[in-house]
């Protein structure tokens, strides 16, 4: 069993949304960031999802100050503004609390976007960027779902349909939830094998 995350508060679909980043065991984290669309690195919001070894999933999110104006187009895709960022916390404080929490994990991410975007904006404070497995749930489905393939494709948006999940797109803290499913779905599928990292149980999908 997962040592319960701290501050566990029901969101919209009775599922546990974290106030502060948890203390614990997980199995893996997933993530999730939107953008300013004034280059990858822009990150005005981060969603990470952790899943415990007992399946249970508890997301945190946070948005984030991108110290540069938001385009119209990108707002279009998540919905948030240069009001909904105003004095939220710039990357550059965000980072040191997540980095030695997301290195001790492997990390999945739907497609590797998220993983460039935290590689940039940490190239933009001066950061060394993350130590950590990075696991492409896009991948997994391609290969736990190869029906999808010509038939709708293996974006979040088909597989909400195709695998009953419910999330609201274009959310950085839901669409890591959304990742993370997807990533026990696949294993589901297809199996997985698990091993013994230095710190405790971690997950490694091997298909």
């Amino acid at each position: 069993m997962t040592d319960r995350p701290t501050s566990p508060a029901p969101d919209r679909t009775g599922l546990r949304h974290l106030d502060e980043l948890p203390k614990g065991r997980f199995r893996f984290l997933a993530l999730d960031v939107e953008t300013a669309g004034r280059g990858i690195g822009s990150i005005c919001q981060i969603g990470l999802a952790f899943v415990g070894f007992d399946g249970d999933i508890a997301t945190w999110s946070s948005l984030v100050d991108p110290r540069a104006p938001i385009t119209r187009w990108t707002t279009r895709v998540h919905g948030l503004t240069d009001a909904d960022v105003a004095g939220a916390p710039v990357f550059g404080a965000l980072f040191p609390a997540l980095r030695p929490v997301m290195e001790a994990y492997p990390v999945v991410q739907h497609s590797r976007y998220d993983e460039r975007a935290f590689d940039a904006a940490c190239r933009a404070i001066g950061a060394q960027p993350l130590r950590c497995p990075w696991i492409n749930s896009v991948t997994l489905a391609r290969r736990a779902f190869p029906e999808l393939r010509g038939n709708g494709g293996h974006g979040l948006a088909n597989l909400k349909g195709v695998l009953g999940l419910d999330f609201r797109h274009h959310d950085a803290g839901e669409d890591a939830r959304a990742a993370a499913q997807v990533a026990l779905a696949a294993e589901a599928r297809l199996g997985h094998q698990r091993s013994l990292g230095p710190r405790h149980d971690q997950l490694r999908f091997d298909f």
